[in-house]
């Protein structure tokens, strides 16, 4: 048994060999404390090491678990962050949203955020880490909650990034005001049909009622209420829902910009909230 051949347990399991090799890699670094530069200097890795990684291995293809939730963390924008089956794992398309939102905080000096369902405290996390911004995580789920304080422990921020249950917009004090409302929100239509591996993640994360227009539609809604004039609102897109979601935005916001990702697909919105006469 080797490295090669665990690899390959993975990809006749039906998983592309680039991924293999990645979940091999993590896999590897995190339970068996091997790096590339080990490998590089031509490290052997002992045979209760194989055996631990081959285990590990036949439980991502039994079960087709996420590798991420196998380890407990997953990376984002440089960071390590714990993860559960209760919170999503952070995906690539988060960082665009999160790398415009930190460009219009530096670039305006903004100081209050809110992240609405936070889940991990990924977006948070790393607004309040790379930006003199304060950042509000909001949600649903307590399960989740206790996961993104873990993270806000482990990046030593406690003040810069602080939780609250909250049902959307439901425990907002009537005061409070933020320069920028972000969310990241379900937008996934009931009764698609997902990958295995993605039906590990929490469902009432993933889905939303009215085609996966539910939760832009709320928080659109109450959003002009909380934000301070001139305050920005942002979403992550799922995919074909940007003009639904602009024409949404229209009437109580002006300037909406659409960011497309690296393949080419809509992928993030963000607008200006009007100014009231």
């Amino acid at each position: 048994m080797n490295i090669q051949t665990i690899t390959k347990l993975l990809t006749d399991a039906g998983i592309e060999e680039n991924e293999a090799r990645v979940e091999i890699k993590m896999l590897l670094e995190h339970f068996c404390k091997y790096t590339e530069l080990d490998k590089a200097k031509g490290k052997v890795l002992e045979e209760e090491q194989l055996e631990y990684l081959e285990n590990k291995v036949m439980e991502r293809i039994r079960d087709r678990k996420p590798v991420q939730y196998i380890i407990g963390e997953a990376y984002f924008m440089g960071e390590y962050f714990k993860v559960t089956p209760d919170v999503l794992i952070p995906r690539d398309e988060t960082e665009i949203l999160v790398r415009e939102a930190i460009e219009i905080i530096r670039g305006n000096g903004l100081k209050d955020v809110l992240d609405i369902g936070t889940g991990s405290g990924c977006i948070a996390c790393t607004i309040a880490k790379q930006t003199d911004a304060v950042v509000l995580g909001i949600d649903i789920s307590s399960d989740a909650l206790r996961i993104a304080l873990d993270n806000v422990t482990r990046l030593g921020i406690n003040n810069r990034a602080v939780f609250r249950k909250s049902n959307l917009f439901e425990k907002i004090r009537e005061e409070e005001r933020f320069d920028i409302i972000l969310s990241n929100p379900p937008y996934i239509p009931k009764g698609t049909a997902l990958q295995q591996e993605v039906c590990h993640e929490p469902q009432i994360a993933l889905f939303a009622d009215d085609g996966g227009l539910e939760f832009y539609k709320k928080i659109i809604r109450r959003a002009p209420e909380y934000l301070k004039p001139e305050g920005w609102l942002m979403f992550e897109l799922g995919m074909g829902e940007a003009e639904s979601v602009k024409n949404l935005m229209k009437k109580e916001f002006k300037d909406i910009i659409v960011v497309k990702d690296l393949a080419g697909i809509d992928r993030v919105i963000y607008g200006k909230v009007k100014t009231k006469d």
